[in-house]
């Protein structure tokens, strides 16, 4: 493609953006110093490409996902974000306290973006500081976990005995002096041979721990949404009702968004999914930008906005970008 072909590309997909109407050559004509019959020209090898094509009700044309593609890869020019004074964003993201700075987050990028809002939270319980063992009944134990930031995770065993209360103090003692700081993942390659030196039936309850605290990394509420009724405000979505369902079912399962989320998490920076381009997304006519945040420049999760292929991508790559940022900042902030 020429300079010509790239320009015309970019003026007819941000045009198409602004309004959602099928662009035609007598639109761009009016922008460029060119005949109509050049422009359809030029917009024929485009729709060759494979980069637009025609909606069978326009004699216009509309991007296709490979044409977004290629318009955020090359032709994009992202906007200047200003961010939010500090003040503002330690009320918004407050680092005190990780889970609501988490839930903040999801709806910070609703609101800026407009469409829907996700974060992946951390894995819970992936590190724990200390545990605790309480006797709730006679085969009932309450677990209790305490993350480095100071989150309590309440687990219920169902354990094959009455534990007395010594021996539940015995197995915290023991579980906090040999693996606190740990994750329960290292904890469980380390604890057949620690275990070793202990009755069975205490061994058996540290397991049980084991395995409650691995299982509570993979919990449906790690993934925060916010904002998704936003979507019925946008037009090519509403208006079909087998879109719709489609759209309200993506966020019902989570599975699909769990898996974008979870691949995001391994790349650098900013990440950009169209549908149609990408068989990360189960819709044609959505894309999600997404942006990995950490803990002390350790990446701990994903946020992003899921939206409609029409979005303003140059004003929604950045605040996607930004509030990773300060994600990252108000959760490495309660680290400290």
């Amino acid at each position: 493609m020429d300079d010509r072909a790239n320009a015309l590309l970019k003026a007819l997909i941000e045009r198409y953006i602004a309004d959602g109407q099928p662009v035609g050559s007598r639109t761009l004509s009016k922008m460029f110093d060119l005949s109509p019959a050049t422009i359809r020209n030029v917009m024929a090898d485009l729709e060759d490409l494979g980069l637009i094509h025609s909606p069978h009700t326009s004699a216009g044309r509309i991007p296709t996902p490979k044409g977004y593609r290629l318009f955020v890869d090359r032709l994009l020019a992202v906007q200047r974000f200003e961010v939010l004074p500090p003040s503002q964003i330690r009320q918004i993201l407050p680092a005190a306290e990780p889970g609501r700075a988490i839930t903040a987050a999801a709806a910070l990028l609703s609101n800026l973006s407009q469409f829907a809002g996700v974060v992946l939270a951390p894995k819970r319980a992936q590190v724990f500081r200390q545990i605790e063992f309480i006797r709730l009944s006679d085969k009932r134990v309450l677990l209790i976990i305490v993350t480095p930031d100071g989150d309590v995770q309440n687990r219920i065993l169902f354990v094959s005995r009455d534990y007395l209360e010594q021996e539940l103090i015995e197995a915290s003692n023991f579980f906090n002096q040999h693996f606190a700081g740990m994750s329960f993942d290292e904890v469980r390659q380390a604890i057949t041979q620690e275990l070793s030196s202990l009755q069975a039936d205490i061994s058996r309850l540290m397991q049980a721990a084991v395995e409650a605290g691995t299982a509570t990394a993979d919990t449906d509420d790690s993934l925060v949404i916010s904002g998704e009724s936003k979507l019925l405000d946008i037009s090519e979505i509403a208006s079909d009702m087998d879109r719709l369902r489609r759209m309200f079912s993506l966020f019902e399962k989570k599975t699909d968004l769990l898996q974008l989320l979870d691949v995001s998490s391994r790349a650098q920076g900013v990440q950009i999914y169209i549908g149609g381009d990408s068989r990360l997304v189960p819709m044609d006519d959505v894309s999600v930008i997404t942006a990995p945040y950490g803990v002390d420049g350790t990446v701990v999760g994903t946020l992003g906005v899921i939206g409609p292929t029409r979005m303003a991508y140059e004003r929604v790559i950045p605040i996607v970008d930004i509030t990773a940022r300060l994600l990252s900042n108000a959760l490495s902030h309660n680290q400290s």
